[in-house]
């Protein structure tokens, strides 16, 4: 008897140990990636400015962060550097920075401005203004049709008003408050920045992120962040020049380099101000040539009127037109047609005088006398 109940707690545990192995399988780890999606390949083109302010647009998604582009020295002194930020094409693309003389005296190079409201980001691009003529900001109650991006991209993040770009590396779609005017690459050698806090300002007592006041002769502006907003998580400050060749020259923390556009427009030095043309002359406004002195005209004798042959020379030299003769009478004239010399040449026929024609000539016994004759003797003796 005690051996039956020791077997029926080994048959017990077998089967137990055999149901366990049956329900439940073994362990399997699963591990969930979560990769995010590379950013679009970035678009770099030439732009040509506009001599008027363009229209604001706006858009769903905020401006990657700059990029790096060290400008060349000028070609010319008037030269200005323009592009080096980010404009919009349907997609947020590089417009490439490039010297360029003003278009005509007196013009000046106008920031882009990009504003963040409601959401979304209102911009307008960088482009010339005449003498005198001021930047005009997207009115508050503007209404705009909202433009998607073909790319995509990240929404915004930071305070409304306006702002520029974060610096090459940061996280995208923060952004920069900074005061109207104030070039992109003003942010191109500060730290890159992971959340909100960097911001630029005129004055470093100026805490107003939502500072909009027009950065137009002011030398240096401040740019600032706490540690919590930049990646290397200390703070910064600097004075940047608030000239967009002096701040694009300074060197960047983060290497990010803008690609070349596939077009390159000429250097500034061949593309010089625009000059009006000159006016196109008609062929009635050209100046004519010195006319030819005529040879003096020989009075014509009073015997018979002066023959057509004897006519003065042109002032300048013609070609020779064919000459219609009416047939004479035989007996009328038998020996002028004979005795009249073969006409000179154009080109000799303003050089010198028509030959001296007969004065009169006999009249023979069946010459018929010019009625016209004997009129001019009466009026003579008269």
């Amino acid at each position: 008897m005690p051996r039956q109940p020791a077997l029926a707690l080994i048959t017990t545990g077998a089967a137990l140990a055999l149901l366990a192995g049956c329900a439940a399988p073994p362990h399997t780890q699963v591990r969930t990636v979560v990769q995010v999606a590379a950013p679009a390949p970035v678009v770099s083109v030439y732009v040509d400015p506009p001599m008027i302010q363009p229209e604001p647009v706006l858009v769903d998604v905020a401006p990657p962060p700059m990029l790096v582009e060290v400008p060349p020295p000028p070609p010319m002194v008037q030269a200005v550097w323009v592009g080096g930020y980010w404009g919009w094409q349907g997609r947020w693309v590089w417009c490439a920075g490039h010297w360029m003389a003003p278009p005509q005296m007196g013009y000046v190079w106008a920031q882009p401005y990009y504003e963040h409201r409601d959401g979304a980001v209102i911009f307008i691009a960088g482009h010339w203004a005449g003498a005198g003529v001021a930047f005009v900001p997207p009115p508050p109650g503007l209404h705009l049709s909202l433009q998607v991006s073909l790319d995509g991209g990240a929404r915004p993040v930071g305070p409304a008003g306006v702002f520029v770009p974060p610096p090459p590396g940061s996280r995208p779609g923060l952004v920069v408050p900074a005061p109207v005017g104030t070039p992109p690459a003003v942010v191109v050698s500060a730290p890159p920045v992971v959340n909100v806090g960097m911001r630029v300002t005129n004055n470093i007592n100026n805490h107003n992120v939502t500072n909009i006041t027009n950065v137009t002769n002011i030398t240096n502006v401040t740019v600032v962040a706490p540690p919590a907003a930049t990646a290397n998580g200390q703070a910064y400050q600097g004075s940047i020049p608030a000239q967009a060749h002096l701040a694009a020259a300074l060197p960047a923390v983060v290497q990010a380099r803008a690609p070349r556009p596939a077009y390159t427009p000429a250097p500034a030095m061949a593309t010089p101000p625009v000059q009006p043309a000159p006016a196109r002359m008609r062929a009635q406004d050209l100046p004519q040539p010195a006319p030819m002195a005529a040879p003096a005209a020989r009075p014509a004798p009073h015997a018979e009127p002066p023959l057509p042959s004897a006519a003065p020379a042109p002032s300048q030299p013609r070609p020779a037109e064919p000459r219609v003769q009416h047939p004479e009478p035989a007996h009328d004239r038998p020996h002028a047609e004979a005795q009249r010399p073969p006409a000179p040449p154009p080109s000799q026929a303003a050089a010198k005088p028509a030959p001296q024609q007969p004065t009169h000539r006999e009249h023979g016994p069946h010459d018929k006398e010019d009625p016209r004759h004997g009129e001019h003797h009466g009026e003579e003796a008269r």
